[in-house]
């Protein structure tokens, strides 16, 4: 009888403390972990960790971007050494998104992608639409860390010393958030008030709406992982991209009921089976 082959190992990055506002990373985290472990050799580690302790698994998985930018340095090692050792991350390295900060959305508005109007320097408020307010944030960040909303004449201080991008404030009628797992959308949620950003509601997704979201996965071309697709709903009707979280999206899994939590969690582990073997 043939030796039973071992389980793959995996790393699962994640601070279960991080204190998020409406948003409870730790539960997310414990629930995907407890289902993961039916099909993989599991440890949870915090982000300082991570780079220490790679080299015994056979990859890493990062979860949810509080942790990542609250300890950027860690992570860049975590990066580093990974690279080093050819030891595969999940999501994979290569996004274009949000994992490798804002800028992407200045790419994506100058060639006339349907993202909210964005540039990078005061200089340059003049190609965006008139506001009475514009949106101020960092190009790196999480969580609305640094995000300033100022009239139009406060524009030059607040951007003053770079690393920012500016927008019009756009008085949205909803955001909605559609969540991939590799190429296939596993489910949509939006915010009916404006307001409260993370009470989260099943939405129900036109074709037109799949195809503007599909449109940016295609664009990241990332072969595997977990993608989320903010967007906002503009007053002409028009879906506009807010961002392209391609990292470690939080999930909002407490949003669905059951069976589609459990449909996620095997989307999730049908995903990582296929990316060990990619990478193997």
């Amino acid at each position: 009888m043939a030796p039973a082959r071992p389980r793959p190992r995996l790393l699962y990055v994640t601070d279960l403390t991080y204190p998020a506002r409406g948003r409870r990373y730790g539960d997310e985290d414990v629930h995907l972990t407890s289902r993961l472990r039916a099909d993989f050799d599991l440890a949870l580690c915090h982000p300082r960790d991570a780079a220490a302790l790679l080299d015994g698994f056979d990859a890493v998985v990062v979860r949810n971007s509080g942790p990542v930018a609250a300890c950027p340095e860690a992570y860049e090692t975590l990066r580093r050494r990974a690279a080093e050792t050819g030891r595969p991350v999940y999501n994979p390295l290569t996004g274009r998104g949000d994992m490798a900060g804002k800028r992407y959305l200045l790419e994506l508005s100058a060639a006339g992608w349907p993202v909210i109007p964005t540039v990078g320097r005061a200089e340059d408020l003049r190609l965006l639409p008139a506001a009475d307010r514009y949106v101020v944030k960092p190009e790196t960040g999480a969580d609305s860390v640094g995000l300033r909303v100022v009239p139009g004449d406060a524009v030059p201080a607040a951007a003053a010393g770079g690393g920012v991008l500016v927008q019009p404030y756009i008085d949205f009628a909803y955001e909605v958030s559609f969540y991939f797992v590799d190429h296939d959308l596993r489910y949509a949620l939006y915010a009916p008030d404006p307001g409260r950003r993370w009470q989260l509601e099943p939405y129900d997704a036109t074709a037109r709406d799949l195809e503007f979201a599909r449109s940016f996965i295609d664009w990241n071309t990332l072969d595997h992982g977990i993608q989320r697709v903010d967007a906002c709903r503009a007053p002409d009707g028009a879906l506009l991209l807010v961002e392209l979280e391609d990292l470690n999206p939080y999930l909002s899994l407490d949003a669905l009921d059951t069976e589609s939590r459990e449909s996620f969690a095997s989307a999730m582990t049908a995903s990582l089976h296929r990316f060990l073997r990619a990478a193997g």
